[in-house]
């Protein structure tokens, strides 16, 4: 055999298991040898097979896009936003056809649909989906991706349909880079494929998601469990899930499925695509001017929506660190009214674009304040956001560090409520009844100003704060004597070290043992716990060494706050396994989740290392799943954890 011909089919099976399998099985360096022995092979010859993988390499920018009429045309779907309206739906079906009705449900991805054309086996060309009719020739583009075959069994000319995406966790990786941040995956998709210079294509990593044959040319049309089918037999990616429903109830069965673990997902979806699975059928009902009769988009609530931008302010944390918090005109997101959402620092607004007066891309993720993504519209009253130079609670004269501004005084009163309402957090010192609300009277009224304050507290002091009668003075008094005893990673969580979360506290408590050794130790010891990098040492000798810090730990101890440390080993499910929780999940609060892995014998890390054993991976997971598979840890979703911990 020609050797350049065994390299191609050779490289295209490895691309094929890594790019559509996502189950490689060689490492890239076996890989790339054979592939750079090919291209030298190519310029030796001048001779280029037309499904070489060196044609996926983006080319020179193209002067523009030339339009191409479809073989077929691209329907869009009508859809549906409730149950009635899909048993509606359904119901006209019924009484269009006769017989038995099986129906195909499948995920509808959030994207930029694509139509790509193949005669004689061979790759022809690519376009945009554009008005159905007439598309966009992105051939160019496309080449770079990898998720489909450049060469095919099928000898009659074909169009086939899917979906281009960019994963989430590659949007995350690309973000953090790029000079100007993308603010969604369905908008990195469309501009990763829509772009004159396929160099960016490829930089940006988009993926497709085949799911429609849209035209053949030999042979009848197919249902769509047999197009399905069709597709994976000939190489394409598609995604697996596909449910074939005989009743209504298996339909909107599938669809809850399908709403309920699209949040685990590392691709953006916005709905499930219901059809009529049968083709003899389908052709009965036919088409509207738009929109097939046997098939429906069923859309989800949106989690993205635009509204205007009032005000930004400025609040202070307990590390005296200026957040910015948006004010936006109130907008129902999710099933929720927004009316706030976050902005990370200056230079955040600045990459984001964002101005006073603007219109803003705003995303909520279940009980998450809402991000805003960047802006979409400017208009002529639209105003850029000042950088403070003092606080805004203090007037003190803020100071730059890194990407972040700070208020340097320490007694700053916004830094000293939330410093006391972080202390007696649940997952603190746990003083029930304390509040945020409190922690403002406590410091207006009583000049409370330390940890050690709140022990000294007598009821006549809580009697002249607003609220307080006889029964919850009383309840916030037992509290706050009880947390004299708390564990010692509780008691480290809560003094609040900068950068020192409850991973990290346990780590410290598990290794130390006692708050004396803590403060003693050397930077070369901190950091060479799994979990405690250099900025976070470097944080916690700080700590210690300031003169303030070790006084009020004094008279935490001289006003009995002992905390202990147990080596108590639980026994359960998650015995010896260490688990990493990493993305958004969806029925359990990550500290809630933490703590069921905990008492079940686990123990939670901050970040994946080769002692990682488990990965539990919600919505939105990025860099840490990414390398839990590189280290082939198991990976497990949130339907999983639930059902471990059930069938305990």
């Amino acid at each position: 055999m020609d050797r350049k011909r065994e390299l191609v089919d050779v490289l295209n099976k490895w691309a094929h298991e890594y790019y559509v399998l996502d189950n490689p099985t060689v490492s890239d360096k076996e890989y790339d040898a054979l592939y750079d022995e090919l291209r030298r092979l190519e310029e030796e010859s001048g001779e280029v097979y037309p499904d070489s993988p060196t044609r996926r390499v983006g080319g020179e920018p193209i002067k523009g896009f030339e339009k191409h009429t479809h073989i077929a045309r691209l329907f869009s779907l009508d859809k549906a936003v409730s149950t009635d309206e899909l048993r509606a739906f359904l119901t006209r079906v019924d009484k269009g056809v006769a017989g038995q009705k099986d129906y195909t449900v499948e995920y509808k991805f959030d994207g930029l649909t694509v139509c790509l054309t193949y005669d004689k086996g061979q790759f022809v060309r690519a376009t945009t989906r554009g008005n159905g009719v007439v598309g966009e020739d992105v051939t160019a583009q496309v080449l770079t991706i990898k998720s489909f075959p450049l060469k095919i069994k099928y000898q009659g000319t074909l169009e086939v349909r899917g979906e281009a995406v960019i994963r989430l966790s590659v949007l995350e990786k690309y973000n953090q880079t790029a000079d100007e941040p993308l603010k969604n995956a369905r908008n990195a998709a469309a501009g990763a494929i829509r772009n004159l210079d396929p160099k960016i294509t490829e930089k940006r990593r988009p993926d497709i998601y085949f799911y429609d044959v849209n035209y053949l040319s030999d042979g009848a049309p197919m249902s769509q469990t047999k197009a399905h089918q069709f597709l994976m037999d000939e190489g394409f990616k598609v995604f697996p899930y596909f449910r074939v429903c005989h009743t209504e109830e298996e339909v909107i069965a599938a669809i809850d499925e399908i709403e309920k673990e699209r949040k685990t997902l590392d691709v953006l979806t916005d709905g499930a695509v219901i059809k009529l699975d049968d083709a003899e059928k389908r052709d009965e009902l036919g088409f509207t001017d738009k929109f097939p009769r046997w098939a429906l988009a069923y859309k989800f609530e949106a989690e993205e929506v635009t509204t205007l931008l009032k005000d930004v302010i400025w609040q202070v944390g307990r590390t005296g660190k200026l957040t910015p918090l948006a004010l936006l005109d109130p907008v129902d997101l999710g099933g929720a009214t927004v009316s706030r959402a976050t902005l990370n620092n200056y230079g955040d607004i600045l990459r984001k674009d964002v101005k006073i007066g603007s219109r803003v891309l705003v995303r909520r993720s279940n009980e998450v304040i809402p991000e805003i993504l960047g802006a979409t519209e400017h208009y002529e009253h639209s105003t850029a956001v000042e950088k403070p130079t003092v606080c805004p609670a203090c007037g003190r004269a803020v100071s730059e560090i890194g990407a972040h501004l700070f208020c340097p005084n320490k007694l700053c009163t916004p830094r000293i409520v939330a410093a006391l309402d972080h202390y007696a957090s649940k997952n603190a010192m746990n003083i029930d009844g304390f509040s945020e609300s409190t922690a403002e009277q406590l410091v207006a009224k009583k000049n409370v100003t330390k940890y050690s304050d709140l022990y000294k507290l007598t009821e006549q002091d809580l009697a002249e704060l607003e609220g307080f009668k006889d029964k919850k003075i009383n309840n916030l008094l037992t509290a706050i004597e009880k947390s004299k005893t708390p564990t010692l990673d509780a008691f480290i969580y809560a003094i609040g070290v900068e950068g020192v979360g409850r991973v990290a506290a346990k780590d410290l408590a598990a290794q130390f043992k006692s708050m004396s050794a803590l403060q003693n130790a050397s930077f070369d010891e901190l950091v060479g716990l799994e979990n405690i990098g250099e900025i976070t040492a470097s944080a916690i000798v700080a700590y210690f060494q300031d003169e303030s810090n070790r006084e009020e730990l004094a008279a935490l101890e001289e006003m009995g706050v002992k905390p202990t440390w147990s080596e108590e080993k639980k026994e359960g499910i998650f015995s010896g396994e260490s688990v990493v929780l990493t993305g958004t999940l969806t029925e359990f609060k990550r500290s809630d989740a933490q703590k069921l892995i905990e008492s079940k014998g686990g123990v939670c890390q901050s970040s994946v290392t080769a002692k990682t054993t488990l990965v539990l991976a919600g919505e939105a997971a990025g860099s840490k799943l990414d390398k839990a598979k590189k280290l082939g840890i198991r990976i497990i979703d949130e339907a999983e954890f639930k059902r471990m911990l059930e069938n305990e």
